[in-house]
């Protein structure tokens, strides 16, 4: 049974959030900045160290209309959740060595504080601090986020023990969920060999024990990983992965599986492109994955997932057009990534976090218009979902975000998602509802 660790972060951090905000809605003086960063960062016999400070602020909105129940009827209006309303505040605060003998550490705390508690805080199937309000899972605790040694006293190569943060490609399959306040982090082993240069080749292989998730839950797991990206000149990477997941824990035994996939994209950045003339460029992603059951996993079964996207830029405005699909036939039997960040796929409403019994198929557009060189992005998305065939409608959903950065250490954020419930699957049992979700959030970080 995974466990749960809480505690209650001192009000400090709430007033340290709010001069977060502060900051970061107004242009900040470079030199005070300067100076912030000098102090942080430092110097021991020629070698870097430095302290890293990151504090971010949140208000999370969330309105749900006509919630199923257990058995799929519409919950009578008095059981119907109240709107979610979190002001959070999330502080993580490092402090890494300077390197010796090619070695170096790393130790971390992180630590969520609730100022304001109408919402239940922990997800399915967990009955969280108030189950009346709908979920934002922001959880107050406190926590080591990571605690780490690494060398890299071989050219190329870095070796890293302990807790850590790991992002793999675009995070859907090995990710720390960087959207919630409180991350995913790693009791884990990783090798990266990075030789761009010579060869064009990026390894990640490493060894999965434990699993720290964004609620303060930690799962056992036993699950080696591979990841194998090259660098095809500019015209893109081609990525080859596997990742073994044996999670040992019974309530997590269903979670288990073997995934085998490649990938062939342009650009590894939001707003990187493939150039055909100075204003002109094209985006592309083509990926086949894979899934089986593997391990302490029950159920057998197969599963494929196919992601596909291509696009245009042009004067810096991104055009997309894509389908993601995750195939499913039946219960416990569908194509599912329990350590992406699935924030970041299927619409920011999260109601397909995990995967429906007759699999999901996802077409979406994404446009993506930067301003002053960058510095603010303002994004637009709208996805069509459906089954795997396309037989069953699972609804669509309008997403918009608009980011401002100040330099390099503060940024302030908009964000609005919009769901609308399709007939959903009488088949699969799927069945979902009418979500709203706002947020607005200021981070500062060093």
């Amino acid at each position: 049974m995974p466990k749960q660790y809480r505690n209650n972060l001192s009000t400090p951090l709430s007033v340290a959030a709010l001069l977060s905000v502060a900051f970061a809605s107004q242009p900040v003086s470079a030199g005070l900045t300067q100076n912030v960063e000098d102090a942080l960062n430092f110097y021991h016999y020629g070698h870097n160290g430095a302290v890293k400070f990151d504090l971010n602020y949140r208000y999370e909105n969330v309105n749900e209309d006509n919630r199923f129940g257990p058995t799929g009827a519409v919950l009578p209006a008095a059981k119907q959740p109240l709107t979610a309303n979190a002001n959070t505040a999330r502080l993580r605060l490092g402090f890494l060595t300077p390197t010796w003998q090619g070695l170096q550490g790393y130790a971390e705390y992180e630590g969520n504080l609730a100022m304001q508690d109408d919402y239940n805080n922990l997800p399915p199937p967990y009955v969280g601090n108030n189950p009346a309000y709908s979920r934002v899972v922001d959880p107050s605790l406190n926590e080591i986020n990571q605690l780490w040694v690494a060398y890299t006293g071989i050219a190329d190569n870095t070796f890293k023990i302990g807790r850590q943060r790991i992002k793999l490609d675009d995070d859907r399959f090995i990710g720390n969920v960087g959207w919630r306040q409180m991350e995913v982090t790693y009791d884990s082993v990783l090798w990266t060999h990075n030789n761009q240069t010579l060869f064009g080749l990026v390894a990640n292989v490493g060894y999965l024990a434990n699993v720290q998730d964004f609620a303060g839950l930690t799962h056992n797991i036993e699950a080696p990983i591979l990841n194998l990206n090259y660098k095809m000149g500019d015209i893109g990477n081609i990525i080859g992965y596997g990742y073994w997941l044996d999670y040992t824990e019974k309530d997590d035994y269903e979670k288990s599986s073997q995934t085998y996939g490649l990938r062939a994209t342009c650009c590894l950045k939001p707003l990187d492109s493939y150039k055909i003339s100075d204003h002109f460029g094209v985006v592309y992603t083509a990926e086949w994955g894979h899934q089986s059951d593997y391990g302490h996993g029950p159920t057998t079964y197969d599963a494929d997932r196919i992601n596909l996207m291509g696009g245009l830029s042009a004067y810096g405005v991104i055009f997309q057009g894509a389908m993601e699909q995750l195939d499913g036939s039946g219960l416990n039997k569908t194509f599912d990534t329990p350590l992406g960040t699935n924030h970041a796929f299927q619409g920011w409403a999260d109601l397909f976090l995990v995967t429906p019994s007759n699999g999901i198929r996802d077409v979406f557009g994404t446009v993506m218009v930067p301003f002053q060189r960058g510095d603010i992005v303002v994004t637009g998305v709208y996805h069509d979902f459906s089954d795997d065939t396309g037989r069953f409608d699972y609804g669509s959903e309008w997403d918009f975000q608009a980011v401002k950065k100040f330099g390099k250490h503060y940024s302030v954020m908009a964000k609005f998602a919009n769901y609308n419930a399709g007939a959903n699957d009488p088949l699969g049992g799927f069945k979902a509802t009418d979500t709203q979700k706002i947020w607005i959030q200021g981070n500062v970080n060093f």
